[in-house]
């Protein structure tokens, strides 16, 4: 009895017409869609242009040989199953088409019809679970990439300032030490800026806090498109900033400072409802690895300690750390 089409594609390959024939009137019957071809080439044209299954060969053909067909069929469909077909006298060839990555083998004359329906099933099932595997293999890969990104994203958050988006005190912390550690292995300098708002209790009084926090944001925009990428700024704490300068002396660093100086006291920062725009500025204490500290507690305390004298003096100016250490 003929059964119900199952949706399969199968493609016989032989030169024999007749085995051919045979092969396909049997696997019709059996509900699948079957294709022959005569020779390699014609099988190759028919594997291109069409969702074949499985593909059934003989060895032996002229034209394009069993064994030549398989590694074409490999690298241009890798997931058609192959079945081949041979006889006792090339059991050896059979055995080698199974290292080329055919799936099994069928030995003619066929005593047994019946049982190649067998075979095409088996051939059938193998690749659906080579499918199955693929897909669970991409879902783990997507779900692992979701995971990992989901990581770092917990990563950043906990390092970043939830105001400003800036790193944080902590972050700063670890970062100034590794540096310091990095300039000292290389013999390279640093700079540290710690930044202060000038009168920033007043504009909060006036304005209220949430336009507070918003110069706090504008002002990280400000540090951030003044900084290289090897650079950090961090959130101190409250209306304190701090920089790290890598690869950066004395010089190089205050004029760092002067520039961010400038460029806060020329934006005017708008308050919410109002049409006009009022002037923020900032205090700059700089102090330099290793001219001005060789541990980092000494150089956060030069630093803070030039900051100090720049707002004693006046503020909204620049103001090097005083004490030079000796190296």
């Amino acid at each position: 009895m003929k059964r119900k089409p199952n949706g399969n594609r199968i493609l016989i390959v032989d030169d024999d017409s007749s085995v051919a024939g045979s092969l396909e009137e049997l696997l019709t019957d059996e509900g699948y869609e079957v294709q022959s071809a005569g020779n390699g080439t014609d099988a190759l044209e028919i594997l291109m242009t069409q969702d074949i299954q499985v593909l059934l060969t003989d060895i032996r053909m002229k034209n394009m040989d069993g064994l030549e067909l398989i590694r074409e069929a490999r690298h241009k469909r890798p997931d058609t199953e192959i079945v081949i077909m041979t006889a006792f006298a090339t059991i050896e060839t059979a055995i080698e088409a199974l290292r080329f990555g055919a799936y099994d083998f069928l030995v003619k004359p066929f005593e047994d019809l019946t049982k190649i329906p067998d075979v095409i099933k088996r051939a059938l099932h193998k690749r659906r679970i080579g499918h199955e595997n693929r897909r669970i293999m991409d879902e783990l890969q997507r779900k692992n990439g979701e995971l990992l990104k989901s990581n770092l994203e917990i990563r950043e958050q906990a390092v970043r300032d939830g105001l400003t988006g800036l790193y944080n005190f902590r972050f700063f912390q670890e970062a100034l030490k590794n540096e310091v550690i990095r300039s000292k292995r290389h013999g390279r300098r640093l700079c540290l800026l710690m930044i202060d708002v000038d009168y920033f209790k007043g504009y909060n009084d006036r304005h209220g806090h949430p336009m507070g926090d918003q110069v706090l944001k504008d002002l990280g925009r400000i540090f951030i498109d003044r900084m290289r990428q090897s650079d950090f700024v961090a959130r101190y704490g409250g209306e304190e900033f701090a920089v790290i300068l890598p690869e950066t002396d004395r010089t190089q660093g205050l004029n760092v400072a002067e520039d961010i100086r400038n460029r806060v006291e020329r934006h005017r920062f708008s308050q919410k409802e109002s049409k006009w725009m009022e002037k923020i500025t900032v205090s700059i204490g700089v102090a330099e690895y290793p001219r001005d500290g060789l541990e980092v507690e000494r150089i956060i305390e030069q630093a803070d300690n030039a900051l100090y004298e720049a707002k004693a003096s006046g503020r909204n100016r620049v103001q090097p750390a005083a004490t030079q250490i000796s190296t």
